[in-house]
């Protein structure tokens, strides 16, 4: 059986005239379905940048990318969005909330993707809303909130539509310890349930919540 992902020879750079700085250098990896992995490695090492290939953010780059046996590489944008919305949830690290809807709104999003009816989504937002018990802040705008009130909204919005994959970078940076912890036991709760989870965090504590730990260094896989 193959792996839901597979990375062949991914590389990123940019090109300053003649020469070119290289931000993931030849990464092979392999994922499987229920993995819980964390992404690990110091400033610079290419860590984000992987997790934003991984989610389709970002599609200017070289090598191969099977998602559950579909060629990435080659489909285009409209397509590979259309993967993205079937398949994942984002964490943000800097939250990336639409400033012009409420919390309920922001997190009724994903699922209108999924063309779920109006009365299921509102059930599923108000399951969502009390479990990470903001039903109190449901109808204010993220710049009523602070910094860690709008990190739990985007981790709610990550996983409102119950994805298959969840991609998180640095998911608990901006919430206190108790709130992090937290947030990690649900993370285990989802994989435990099947949610394959892949996170950027330089907590330790953090990804030892995983079963796998990838080590990036200037943009090379040390060890996975």
């Amino acid at each position: 059986m193959s792996p839901l992902v597979q990375l062949r020879g991914v590389e990123k750079y940019f090109e300053h005239g003649v020469s070119r700085t290289y931000v993931l250098r030849q990464v092979n990896l392999d994922i499987a379905a229920g993995d819980f992995v964390s992404i690990m490695g110091p400033s610079g090492a290419g860590k984000s940048t992987l997790l934003h290939i991984l989610g389709m953010h970002d599609a200017t780059w070289r090598g191969e990318y099977f998602l559950m046996g579909r060629p990435i590489h080659s489909m285009g944008k409209k397509d590979r969005m259309e993967v993205y919305k079937a398949h994942f949830g984002f964490v943000f690290q800097s939250y990336h909330l639409l400033d012009s809807l409420t919390v309920y709104e922001n997190l009724e999003v994903p699922l209108t993707y999924r063309n779920i009816k109006r009365s299921e989504r509102e059930s599923i937002v108000a399951d969502v809303l009390d479990r990470f018990q903001m039903v109190g802040k449901k109808d204010l705008f993220p710049n009523q909130l602070s910094g860690g009130q709008q990190q739990l909204v985007g981790i709610a919005r990550a996983v409102v539509s119950n994805p298959q994959i969840i991609l998180a970078d640095e998911p608990t940076g901006n919430l206190h310890s108790s709130q992090g912890e937290e947030i990690m036991q649900m993370f285990k709760k989802l994989n435990s349930e099947g949610t394959t989870i892949i996170q950027v965090t330089h907590n330790e504590k953090n990804a030892a919540h995983g079963n796998r730990i990838i080590q990036l260094r200037d943009g090379w896989v040390e060890t996975q």
